[in-house]
């Protein structure tokens, strides 16, 4: 792949990536499904399960109602020809009145310019009770 093709793919996915964090960030289901391709797995580390896109989203509707004012903080975006990695925290309030602080680490492939497949990688200690 040439220098300015590859650049041009990177530009894609890290504006991809943009898109779908600022998506979790204001609880915009919709903006985050259309991130996903149509087969789309998503996997958690503190489960083990591979979940469909559908499956995804619904989950999200919980977590959206749960955490508020979520945000991403100490981000750290790397994007490669095929995917990304963004390390950060995931700050948001509680429905018990406390903050949520949770170090993650999402792994994602992209085709096509839609996620196919992420690994999320949460710090099991600092997971909340929803």
């Amino acid at each position: 792949m040439a220098q300015t093709d590859m650049t041009s793919a990177t530009d894609e996915i890290a504006a991809l990536a943009k898109r779908f964090f600022a998506g979790l960030e204001a609880g915009d289901k919709n903006a985050v499904g259309m991130c996903y391709a149509d087969d789309a797995e998503i996997w958690h580390n503190t489960d083990g399960i591979v979940q469909s896109k559908a499956d995804n989203l619904g989950v999200l509707d919980g977590f959206f109602a749960a955490v508020t004012e979520r945000r991403y903080a100490d981000a750290r975006l790397d994007v490669f020809e095929d995917g990304f990695v963004q390390q950060h925290r995931l700050l948001g309030n509680l429905p018990n009145g406390r903050t949520l602080d949770w170090p993650a680490c999402i792994v994602c492939r992209v085709r096509e310019g839609k996620i196919v497949r992420l690994d999320e990688y949460f710090d099991s200690a600092g997971a909340p009770s929803l």
